[in-house]
């Protein structure tokens, strides 16, 4: 990809009313703009790494036995009506009456849409257990949008949903979420503090949180920055007291974002809206249920809360919009361009995506706008080192930046990505 053909804006000054660290860096970086306060457009960079974010959840929950589907996001308001959420979340839900007369709102989750089919094709338990899940935009009428796209009225969640004939069938389900959870905010570069939360309008007798401590966030955790422990203050861990787990180290408040939460909800669903199997015995009973969420978008945030210097952003490479940046300095220089596309092209077809800063710029924005990017893997082409036969590689994260032979240099870039 060139950057002269790709929608790739990029601001030099910090935008007006913006707090947070990721939500500077976002529209900055131009990964994101902003329609109306909680609205956002995603621009083709962030686009990418969103698409990046998304596909490691997929393999995750595809690992895990879970099955993807693409609810909708009109529901009728009857359906909430059973289970009398039409009142506990009326403050956030968008709701409307089309030309027929219904009465209808826009989707903040989907326990009931989903209740509501697997009733209609599950009957036996030999069709149990099953786990269903989607990556889908929801809807909330947030009264306080905050962070950008941290707490937005439109944003993007993996919501997950599994059915089981008993208790004990839910926890075996509940952990494999749990497990997949752990490895996707691992592969997304975070590092997450899980603590035992409260189920509140979702329900249930058990749940959990997946919280990353950051500079911003509406959640506030404690951890040992000896060994790691961490637990959510409201489940009884105070700050400065000892840690409980290697009593070496102090527990120290820390502001923390949500991620995910998982959610053990038993029946509350399938006996609001008669969602029942039929068991061995001959005998009709509801199916045992369980939640998982994970904020799609916000991920993206917190993974930049946690990943960034005051050049700009630093991407994990699992994430990262593209793997390599090729920075050609003079772009009227024949055998200077002619490296840049050999390397893209060697680079691609070893299956890396690469960006050619090929504008005619000048270093200082070539070089700024790199950092602010934060591609993990950098080469740089100079006239002054090509003569030597040579050009420049860097790591944005380590900040190292080495001078090797020009034919060595896709062999070092490819070596540092898969290491």
């Amino acid at each position: 990809m060139f950057w002269s053909k790709y929608f790739l804006p990029t601001l030099k000054d910090v935008p007006v009313g913006t707090e947070a660290i990721s939500h500077q860096l976002s529209l900055r970086a131009g990964l994101v703009n902003m329609l109306t306060s909680g609205v956002y457009s995603y621009l083709p960079l962030g686009l990418r790494v969103l698409n990046r974010i998304e596909q490691i959840i997929r393999e995750e929950m595809n690992a895990s036995g879970a099955q993807e589907l693409f609810l909708p996001v009109l529901q009728p308001i009857e359906l909430w009506r059973t289970t009398g959420r039409d009142q506990t979340l009326a403050e956030i839900m968008i709701t409307f009456e089309d030309k027929k007369g219904r009465t209808l709102c826009l989707g903040p989750t989907h326990e009931e849409v989903i209740t509501d089919l697997v009733k209609n094709y599950v009957q036996s338990y030999r069709q149990l257990p099953v786990t269903l899940y989607q990556i889908q935009t929801k809807f909330r009428d947030e009264l306080r949008t905050r962070y950008g796209i941290v707490r937005a009225c439109e944003f993007i969640m993996k919501d997950a949903y599994s059915f089981d004939r008993d208790e004990q069938g839910l926890k075996k389900n509940y952990q494999l979420m749990y497990d997949a959870y752990v490895r996707i905010f691992k592969r997304c570069g975070l590092d997450i503090v899980i603590a035992e939360a409260d189920s509140g309008v979702m329900g249930g007798d058990m749940s959990h949180e997946f919280l990353v401590p950051a500079a911003i966030g509406e959640d506030a955790v404690v951890k040992c920055l000896i060994c790691g422990f961490g637990g959510a203050i409201k489940v009884g861990q105070e700050p400065d007291q000892a840690c409980p787990q290697c009593s070496a180290g102090k527990l120290v408040k820390q502001v923390a974002i949500e991620l995910g939460h998982v959610f053990q909800l038993g029946l509350k669903y399938s006996n609001a809206q008669q969602a029942l199997f039929l068991d061995e015995d001959g005998k009709q009973k509801p199916i045992v249920m369980g939640c998982y969420g994970i904020g799609v978008s916000r991920l993206i945030a917190a993974i930049i809360e946690t990943n960034n210097d005051v050049h700009g952003i630093i991407w994990p490479k699992e994430v990262a919009p593209f793997d390599v940046e090729i920075l050609p300095l003079q772009v009227s220089d024949p055998e200077t361009m002619d490296l840049a596309g050999q390397y893209c092209r060697d680079l691609e077809q070893a299956g890396f995506a690469v960006l050619v800063d090929d504008r005619d710029e000048s270093a200082g924005r070539k070089f700024n706008d790199a950092d602010l990017i934060g591609i993990p893997q950098r080469i740089t082409i100079g006239k002054r080192t090509l003569k030597e036969g040579k050009v420049e590689i860097k790591n944005r994260r380590t900040g190292e930046t080495l001078t090797v032979v020009k034919e060595n240099a896709v062999a070092h870039v490819k070596n540092s990505l898969r290491n």
